[in-house]
């Protein structure tokens, strides 16, 4: 199958569990966590009431310039039915954002989050490809500029990129536009420091796929690597009969095992 046409298929299926969600979960859409105009959440929300909930922010992928919170409710299928809020961010994809742009905003969506959503039992982060490596920056974020400190229990950074100075030079820095200092300043796999000292307390899983691309299974690997050496709390799930898509869309199904682990966390 032609790239062009794996991407598609990738978010077909993505586009296809997002609108089962939006079937079986109360929605509240286009939640503005700045004034930016991609700054918005949708947030999938469980039909029972219980006070005090666990709840998960979904950062997309797509390489930091295509998909949007519109194809990232599908992991709320499951999860919502175990009582689970689920987000997903919205954030400005390249050319339109940069790269500093884009983590600053999901750091800021997270503190959002957690200032709208007093009742939360247990804060949880989910990113796919580039959305991991968002993901992986939130972990590394130095709190003391905002006005809360985050307490994330857990993170699943699924088939992501921990170091993007590889990237440089390839196609999918054409519309970002990075810079060698960009790329530096927003690798976490050069900020385990900060992550140990923000979020030494979240357990978080690094997820790869077995027919992954060598690069993404070795980005996977090394930053798990950096992680236990650090003493931090990683576990390396290598989930077999997978690639870089199929495996973030089969989250829509409970006895999926990456949706078990998760949900054994959140739960």
């Amino acid at each position: 199958m032609a790239a062009d046409d794996v991407i598609k298929a990738h978010v077909a299926a993505l586009k296809s569990g997002t609108e089962k969600a939006r079937s079986v979960a109360q929605m509240l859409l286009d939640v503005p966590y700045g004034d930016g105009e991609g700054e918005k959440l949708d947030v999938y929300v469980p039909n029972s009431s219980s006070p005090d909930v666990p709840l998960v922010i979904y950062i997309h992928g797509g390489y930091w310039q295509f998909l949007s919170k519109e194809e990232s409710g599908f992991m709320a299928v499951p999860l919502v039915q175990k009582g689970v809020v689920v987000v997903a961010v919205g954030y400005s994809i390249a050319p339109k954002g940069n790269m500093d742009l884009m983590v600053a905003q999901v750091r800021r969506s997270v503190v959002s989050v957690i200032q709208q959503y007093s009742h939360i039992s247990g804060l949880y982060l989910c990113g796919h490809s580039a959305g991991a490596h968002l993901a992986a920056m939130v972990l590394s974020t130095d709190w003391s500029e905002y006005s809360v400190m985050p307490q994330i229990k857990g993170a699943f950074l699924v088939s992501g990129i921990y170091d993007l100075l590889p990237i440089l030079s390839t196609y999918v820095n054409e519309p970002l536009k990075m810079t060698e200092e960009v790329a530096l300043r927003n690798s976490p796999s050069r900020l385990v420091p900060q992550l140990k000292a923000s979020s030494s307390a979240c357990e978080i899983v690094i997820a790869v796929g077995q027919n992954d691309s060598p690069e993404f299974r070795k980005q996977s690997d090394d930053y798990f690597k950096s992680l236990e050496t650090a003493g931090l709390k990683v576990t390396l799930e290598d989930i077999p009969n997978t690639d870089h898509f199929n495996i973030i869309e089969q989250l829509v199904d409970e006895n999926y095992h990456l949706t078990q682990v998760r949900s054994v966390e959140t739960i």
